[in-house]
């Protein structure tokens, strides 16, 4: 009885001290892995965003075309050297005679807007006009880095006196280009800078 008693008692000390030991320490590079997988996203260019748009909005009308691409922002995400947490499309269809707006962000922000593919309900469209004409994919060559460094470097004595200016791009076309533009605004239209840089070839286009 009492070799009963003395195993019982030891089997129970085996158990309290297995339950009570603490967890392995993690790794450093668990905890590194842990730290990057907690960072938000960064900011990324237009054309990345735009195709991964496109590739989904094709499945709704075969006869897509673009109608604008504009950047927009996202909490604790930086826009910056062209580059935005978030951009936002709308397509449209000839033949359907509809519009769709598509957008798609590297993280959540509010309840709105969720991180990937965000997709509006279809709208009608009455089709082009002279100040808003619909390009094709092989008329959007120049990213909006590439177009915003062109752009930085026609603005760079204004930006000297003004630094720290947040900016908007927006790529879109009209009768009067030859050629779909990104028009990049720092500030406000009324107290701001903006240009034109042409999405095909890359130029600064004087308005």
């Amino acid at each position: 009885m009492k070799l009963f008693s003395a195993a019982t008692v030891t089997v129970a000390a085996i158990l309290l001290s297995s339950c009570s030991e603490a967890p392995p320490p993690s790794t450093k590079a668990e905890t590194e892995a842990k730290k990057e997988a907690a960072k938000p996203a960064g900011a990324v260019a237009a054309r990345l965003a735009y195709f991964e748009m496109y590739k989904v909005a094709r499945t709704w009308a075969p006869d897509l075309l673009t109608l604008n691409l504009k950047s927009g922002e996202i909490a604790n995400i930086k826009n910056d050297d062209g580059k935005a947490g978030l951009w936002t499309a709308v397509f449209v269809s000839p033949s359907k005679k509809e519009a769709r707006t598509f957008s798609w962000a590297v993280a959540d922000s509010g309840p709105d807007i969720h991180k990937g593919m965000n997709i509006s309900d279809k709208q009608t469209w009455g089709g082009a006009t002279p100040n808003s004409k619909a390009f094709v994919n092989g008329e959007f060559l120049i990213d909006s880095d590439a177009a915003f460094k062109t752009a930085s470097d026609k603005a760079a004595g204004w930006l000297k006196t003004h630094p720290g200016m947040k900016y908007t791009m927006t790529l879109g076309n009209s009768s009067r280009f030859p050629a779909p533009v990104w028009y990049i605004m720092w500030g406000s239209t009324k107290d701001g800078y903006f240009t034109y840089v042409n999405a095909t070839t890359g130029a600064v286009v004087t308005d």
